[in-house]
């Protein structure tokens, strides 16, 4: 009988506290001493039973993976963990392009449970991560090295198949067959590579995974080749190239040999690649005929956004910028918007919208070039007149999530706090889960004198983060505030109920 997720309860298990403990101590101690405390949390669980574990029946081997519902409970804990350890990138232009080229390669795979939640790390280095639940990440350096949005679509497609093959479950059930289930090691391991390292948490995976090293790695190479033929039928059935598979393939394991052995690009670390699964993905593209496809403007604009943003300095990214300008860029224009937003960010406001000017003037309905000069408009002190025009985007395109970000902020900045909060709390009914929404939020409500919605919308946000300790103390104080406003008042009694039972399930 396949285990349903509603009968298990999530306060009987002690592995999440096992994961938190670990993931403080990663902060504390460091990479090598945490992977010996992974260790040792490993043979802990495997000497416990699984009626200590009230583990969750598997079953027989046909029907034993977990429920859609459990990875998906087990996949929000783990964000809420991962994303109290990461920095994450706050960039709502970036995070509407990826969630629709996610969702585009979405309807095209096998993936029958789509509720797909992204992460996007702030860091240079070439990693991607898919976590049981849904759970999707990528460090935005990753976009550095994807030269086109087919060969980060490949990378992307892979992620699914690995999340549409269930191979979490059927590592588990594996796992299984071999010694004692130990979930928290392999949450752990999760959280390490995500984190600390690709190959410490490889390393902690694949001791978690089996007791015969060699199995293991023969069922991870097995998971990688299916990931790999399952992704590449994704992006052919969403009309992409899957001769970008292997051009992508190639070009990270050329960054390897670039960067040498102790500097290898965390994906590979944790995807092994080799020239004979380069060749299986070449094989596999002739298959299927070579589409050509122009140069997508959304996705280097995208790319120039994620270089700017990794810039030591605007003036590094000026001269990056200035420099890929005087050769052959794949995108003249993409180059002048990061241009632009260099220029911006170095307070040269007069240069930036010059630079703008070229670009926009062919493409004036251009949402990029929009909030880029909206920002030109607050980088000058002129909230006002970003704000009228980007009140007056919102009347053709109400509801959109990185113009009604900027728009909050621009009336923010023009104190006009009241409605900016306004605006925000009605945006937050369609992103809920949005940390970034919930710290803008906060701020806003503190300029305007709102209090109670302050502690709200913070209490909000560490629920988002995982520090839930934090959002009870913030609720406690909003109710404090709320006198005889009865439906506040029941609203934040509702809020610290969910919070109980965040709690129970992680066990924190």
């Amino acid at each position: 009988m396949e285990y349903n997720g509603s009968q298990f309860d999530f306060t009987d298990i002690k592995w999440f506290r096992r994961l938190a403990i670990f993931n403080m101590m990663i902060k504390k101690v460091g990479q090598c001493a945490a992977v010996a405390l992974l260790f040792s949390m490993a043979f802990a669980t495997s000497a416990a039973t699984s009626d200590e574990l009230k583990l969750p029946n598997l079953g027989e081997s046909s029907t034993s993976l977990f429920s859609a519902d459990f990875e998906h409970q087990l996949g929000r804990a783990w964000l809420r963990i991962f994303r109290n350890q990461v920095s994450t990138m706050d960039d709502p232009l970036l995070y509407e392009y990826l969630e629709d080229l996610i969702y585009r390669l979405v309807i095209h795979s096998q993936l029958e449970d789509r509720r797909i939640e992204l992460v996007v790390v702030d860091n240079p280095t070439i990693n991607a991560f898919a976590v049981p639940g849904g759970v999707l990440g990528i460090h935005n350096g990753l976009m550095v090295h994807a030269q086109t949005e087919d060969e980060l679509a490949t990378v992307l497609s892979h992620e699914l198949a690995h999340l549409s093959q269930r191979h979490f479950s059927r590592g588990v059930e594996f796992q299984k067959n071999q010694r004692p289930l130990n979930l928290a090691a392999m949450l752990a391991g999760f959280i390490l590579m995500a984190t600390a390292g690709g190959d410490a948490g490889m390393a902690a995976l694949s001791a978690a995974q089996a007791a015969a090293q060699d199995s293991a790695l023969r069922y991870s190479r097995g998971n990688e080749q299916e990931a790999d033929r399952v992704g590449m039928l994704t992006l052919v059935e969403a009309g992409m190239d899957p001769h970008a598979a292997p051009v992508m393939f190639e070009r990270m394991l050329q960054a390897s040999r670039y960067f040498g052995s102790d500097r290898i690009p965390e994906f590979m670390r944790t995807h092994p690649l080799s020239e004979s699964r380069i060749a299986d993905a070449r094989n596999r593209a002739r298959e299927y005929p070579k589409q050509i496809r122009p140069t997508k403007l959304d996705y280097q604009l995208m790319r120039a956004r994620v270089i700017n943003s990794l810039a030591k300095t605007p003036e590094e990214a000026i001269q990056r910028f200035r420099g890929d300008l005087s050769g052959a860029p794949r995108s003249r224009k993409a180059s002048r918007y990061g241009l632009v937003l260099a220029l911006t960010d170095a307070g040269r406001t007069d240069e930036a919208s010059l630079e703008l000017d070229s670009i926009w003037s062919v493409n004036p309905t251009k949402l990029e070039y929009i909030i880029a000069d909206a920002e030109v408009d607050m980088a000058r002190n002129r909230p006002e007149l970003a704000a009228k025009k980007l009140a007056a985007e919102l009347k053709l395109s109400p509801g959109n999530h990185p113009l009604t970000m900027t728009y909050a902020t621009a009336l923010m900045e023009n104190q006009q706090s009241h409605i900016a909060a306004e605006v925000l709390v009605e945006h937050s009914k369609k992103k809920p889960n949005d940390p970034a929404l919930w710290y803008l939020l906060a701020e806003i409500q503190g300029l305007s004198g709102n209090i109670v919605g302050l502690h709200q919308a913070r209490a909000e946000y560490f629920m988002l983060v995982g520090v839930l300790d934090q959002a009870e103390k913030q609720l406690t104080y909003a109710l404090k505030l709320t006198g005889n406003d009865y439906l506040t008042t029941a609203k934040i009694n509702h809020r610290l109920q969910n919070i109980a039972t965040l709690r129970e399930q992680m066990e924190m």
